[in-house]
């Protein structure tokens, strides 16, 4: 058994006392993730030659008219890059799937490749052992956004409705070029903590006071865990390639101070169109690229108005 997606593996252990990593308390926060992860129900499904590791909300009392929410967590994360978003999801009468991809957080790596396109075959037999012939609706957060769009055109029966957030894959660069910096060359925690806060205030988080020591915490965790560091295909233009293929209605959310969209969303609107059943490309106000976390209800209600929309 690999040391990934073991029935006895915790999936993500932090520090009880995280005062010490830079100095300043994160409040409550470590109590949210202790709170979601003892509402959730862990499963395995099949990936190589281990497990996929899904977190599950929601399942008893959930509403059986409404169709099963699947979330895919962006490039170097895990299930915790949805961490505001799953109980408040789950109370609005909806089951909430959420995985480890192939190669991050728990799950083992994919059985064949090592960038998005290797996901969705693991991604779909899990979702047929969990649920069956159930159509879900599916929202992927940035490389996640990239593994949804690639999931519904392989397999179009499974996706009843796709939303992407902060997804890359159109080929379009930012305006303002931003660098991420390396941290695994580092020798002491502090200068890879460090990083990680840089890494997060370029790209992830709009507001410096979001970034928390839990918050750097969860990042250096997530990062830790990426087994996948070759992943290019988010570079190119491989999702805007695709969108013309599916079959099922395309809503798109972006965090409005997002580097990747900031300023060019007219551009990704073109991209979206390309897909028979675009409906609608909807900002988050004063959030960066990781929305759901950073103004975590005004998502969760963004979201969840889309998908009270009529197909």
């Amino acid at each position: 058994m690999s040391a990934f997606a073991s029935p006895d593996l915790n999936p993500l252990v932090l520090p009880a006392d995280l005062t010490q990593v830079d100095g300043r308390r994160a409040g409550p926060a470590p109590d949210e993730y202790a709170l979601a992860l003892a509402a959730a129900r862990r499963a395995l499904t099949p990936c190589g030659d281990a497990s996929l590791v899904w977190h599950v909300w929601g399942e008893d009392g959930a509403d059986p008219a409404l169709a099963p929410l699947v979330l895919l967590h962006g490039g170097s994360g895990s299930w915790t890059h949805w961490l505001r978003n799953v109980l408040p999801l789950a109370a609005s009468g909806r089951r909430v799937y959420v995985p480890d991809l192939p190669g991050f957080g728990d799950s083992a790596l994919p059985p064949a490749g090592a960038d998005a396109d290797a996901a969705p075959g693991p991604i779909e037999q899990g979702l047929a052992q969990l649920l069956g012939n159930a159509a879900c609706d599916v929202a992927g957060f940035s490389f996640g956004g990239l593994v949804a769009g690639l999931l519904a055109s392989q397999f179009p029966a499974r996706v009843a409705r796709l939303v992407l957030l902060g997804a890359p894959g159109f080929g379009i660069e930012p305006l303002q070029p931003f660098k991420l910096k390396g941290w695994r060359h580092l020798d002491s925690a502090e200068q890879r903590q460090a990083v990680h806060h840089h890494n997060l205030q370029a790209l992830m988080l709009h507001d410096p006071a979001a970034i928390t020591p839990f918050v750097c915490q969860l990042q250096a965790t997530n990062a830790q865990r990426d087994r996948l560091p070759g992943r290019r295909l988010a570079r190119t233009d491989i999702l805007a390639r695709t969108l013309p293929e599916l079959r099922c209605p395309v809503l798109a959310l972006y965090g409005e101070q997002d580097p990747f969209y900031k300023g060019q969303t007219a551009l990704y609107e073109v991209a979206l169109r390309q897909a028979p059943g675009f409906q609608t490309l909807g900002a988050i106000a004063e959030a960066g690229h990781w929305a759901q976390f950073e103004r975590a209800a005004a998502f969760n209600a963004a979201l969840l108005a889309l998908l009270d929309r009529p197909r």
